[in-house]
């Protein structure tokens, strides 16, 4: 059966209400124009973001957050795309939203997730929306959480996100989602020592992945190991307590296992009351960090401040003041 290509042709600029039919209609162009509009930093476009993700917030709050991340290699993508179409298979509607590290010095990015995921890419019940981290740090872009609103108003009930991987900052993604994913390899060494403990203790959940082939006995020995680690981490407040399975995302084997983990920890959550509670740390977390980025950029716009940064950087560059102590007279400027 061949499948035919439609065309939508949207208009050069869509209004608001433009934009809130199209999510309601789960209208895959309108989404990924409205994800645009949220990460444009042009003052026009913030504040017709602005009025769109107030609209649609009774659109909102009915999906499964899932944050994922891992040591580079780990499978990410590959266990994206295997988890992602076991829950379509399952009647449900799924969402990625991959960050993609920027590179320090073009500040491009490569965006190959959507490579890396050909059946999902393809899925009418999927959406994949790569974007470039630019900067940012925790692993999420800075709207990443604003573009997870979107999603949900256009009817996706699987949020996934995958971050660019595992980092210091990488647990800003625990602070975004209901549910934090952990993707470990075996035998790549020392496996306590290859990851962050602050990450571990943020974790609902780690797989050990590519348990196929050779590699099961070292999987299961990593797990093992992993579930014994956790034991001595602290609790979470919940009461709920991490699991550590292994999985094949090639032979799609221990995705089921992942999945009722999942809604096992959600059915936790809610009979305590922590996961609404979670909901409204994730609301005050983002104005938290919305805040501190808009003043930054307020600050560093005003004419007289990036005229002095600009004089303190050349003095700090030519060895005529510390770093420090440019700084200092900044902030003395300020006042």
């Amino acid at each position: 059966m061949k499948r035919r290509l439609i065309l939508i042709f949207l208009p050069k600029q869509l209004d608001i209400q433009d934009y809130i039919k199209g999510l309601q209609d789960s209208n895959i162009a309108v989404l990924s124009r409205a994800i645009t509009l949220i990460e444009s930093t042009k003052p026009e476009h913030q504040a017709l973001a602005s009025q769109l993700i107030d609209t649609i917030l009774p659109l909102t709050g009915k999906s499964i957050r899932i944050g994922i991340t891992g040591v580079p290699g780990v499978g990410k993508s590959t266990f994206i795309e295997s988890f992602g179409m076991y829950c379509i298979n399952e009647g449900k509607k799924v969402a990625v939203l991959a960050i993609d590290p920027s590179s320090s010095l073009s500040k491009g990015s490569i965006l190959g997730d959507k490579t890396r995921m050909e059946q999902l890419s393809v899925h009418p019940n999927a959406f994949i929306r790569p974007s470039a981290a630019s900067g940012s740090l925790g692993g999420v872009t800075y709207k990443t959480r604003e573009a997870t609103l979107l999603c949900e108003a256009a009817g996706f009930d699987t949020i996934i996100i995958e971050t660019v991987g595992v980092g210091q900052s990488e647990t800003e993604v625990s602070q975004i989602t209901d549910f934090f994913l952990l993707l470990m390899l075996a035998g790549a060494g020392d496996e306590l020592q290859g990851i962050k403990r602050g990450i571990m203790e943020m974790a609902d959940g780690l797989i050990i992945t590519k348990a196929d082939g050779n590699n099961v006995t070292k999987a299961k020995s990593a797990r093992t190991e992993y579930a014994r680690a956790l034991h001595f981490l602290p609790p979470q407040p919940s009461g709920w307590i991490p699991e550590v399975l292994v999985c094949s995302s090639y032979e799609n084997s221990g995705i089921q296992e992942v999945v009722q983990m999942i809604e096992k920890f959600v059915q936790h959550q809610n009979i305590n009351g922590f996961f609404q509670q979670k909901r409204k740390e994730q609301n005050h977390h983002a104005f938290q960090r919305l805040l501190q980025e808009y003043l930054r950029r307020f600050f560093l716009l005003k004419p007289d401040i990036k005229e002095t940064i600009n004089k303190l950087e050349s003095a700090v560059v030519s060895g005529e003041t510390s770093p420090y102590s440019a700084v200092q007279q900044l902030a003395a400027f300020i006042q």
